[in-house]
């Protein structure tokens, strides 16, 4: 098959036209990829980040893990799946053995495997899903690939951090920093539930886009202090803040956005200048009774709400495709998120 292999870190990716395909065993499905979305995780993988939570796959590897498609095959296990099936994948495999899977967490699996970490992902034509049965989503005709591929981890995963874990409300401020794909799909869904999204960035061009997706105000994060910013604008402080980035300022700066017994949302997962340790204000959260909230991914059984509002155009995730190519630019896409200058979201099209 044909694929954007990555040989090295901190190496671009190579394109061959003759990589191995990948192989499908008795449980799993192979997808032939339509479109893949382009994420700053893989600018992180890339880049040989997140060895310290054991997120680093053996190279050379098919990295992609934002994929969607068509089923090619299926293993002699798989029932709820047939070769011709349009699906979505969640980027999390879970096992379907351990307590979490039991009782519905499969994004936090004991066991988990991770499309484009463990198995080949969405960088190649075909990518390899474990368990199909239990890791693969149907995919409405009504939603084409290239939206599809746009979900991937940033809105899928935005999704349930926003509603499930910080259970954003009408009514709501949310403040959001960093405007890139996790911010633009965090901006999106809160504002469709109600709540006032503040957007918090360093580029203007990614502020504009988050009032296209539904900010009521912005705050360019060089200008000054974005905490008192932030508590300015919302009459007090943010309900909900959201890291939407992963690195200690913005981190930081979230915390500091809140009102009392307001909500932290960490979405971002940190780099090589943090390897996963940023100091909080833990006094100032005490003394507040603010709540820290993880979020990674979203289980399978959660899909049907999120496409359910794409479906009835309460959510847009197409419109925050800002660019489509062939896998031959993805490298170089990749490589620009070092600079931080990409606005809104760019699909890989098969």
């Amino acid at each position: 098959m044909k694929a954007a292999v990555l040989e090295a870190f901190r190496t671009p990716m190579k394109v061959h036209n003759n990589w191995p395909d990948p192989k499908c065993g008795p449980d799993d499905a192979i997808i032939k990829v339509a479109a893949n979305g382009v994420c700053r995780s893989d600018c992180h993988v890339c880049d040989g980040d997140w060895e310290w939570i054991g997120l680093q796959p053996e190279l050379p590897h098919v990295i992609g893990h934002e994929f969607c498609g068509v089923v090619e095959e299926v293993g002699k296990n798989v029932t709820a799946y047939k070769p011709g099936d349009r699906v979505i994948c969640p980027f999390i495999f879970g096992c379907g053995n351990c307590t979490h899977c039991h009782s519905g967490h499969q994004n936090v699996c004991i066991n988990a495997n991770l499309a484009g970490f463990g198995c080949s992902g969405g960088y190649g034509e075909y990518a390899h899903v474990v368990g199909a049965d239990l890791n693969l989503v149907p995919l409405d005709e009504s939603i084409d690939f290239v939206e599809a591929a746009s979900m991937g981890c940033r809105f899928m995963t935005s999704f349930h951090g926003i509603v499930d874990q910080a259970k954003v409300g009408a009514g709501d401020w949310v403040a959001i920093h960093g405007c890139g794909g996790i911010g633009l799909a965090a901006t999106q869904i809160a504002n469709a539930l109600g709540a006032n999204v503040v957007a918090v960035d360093i580029n203007d061009q990614n502020l504009e886009m988050a009032k296209k997706m539904g900010a009521v105000a912005t705050v360019n994060a060089s200008s000054g202090n974005v905490g008192e910013a932030v508590v300015e604008l919302t009459g007090g402080g943010a309900h909900i803040s959201v890291d939407a980035l992963g690195i200690a300022t913005t981190c930081l700066n979230s915390v500091m956005s809140l009102r009392s017994r307001g909500r932290h949302l960490q979405i971002g997962l940190t780099t090589q200048a943090e390897k996963g340790y940023i100091a909080l204000p833990i006094d100032v959260m005490v003394a507040r009774e603010i709540e820290f909230v993880g979020t990674i991914g979203m289980q399978p059984q959660r899909y049907p709400a999120m496409l359910n509002m794409v479906k009835s155009g309460k959510l847009t995730p197409g419109a925050m495709v800002t660019n489509v190519i062939g896998v031959e630019e993805a490298a170089s896409v990749i490589e620009s998120m070092h600079g931080f200058g990409n606005v809104g979201t760019t699909v890989v099209k098969w």
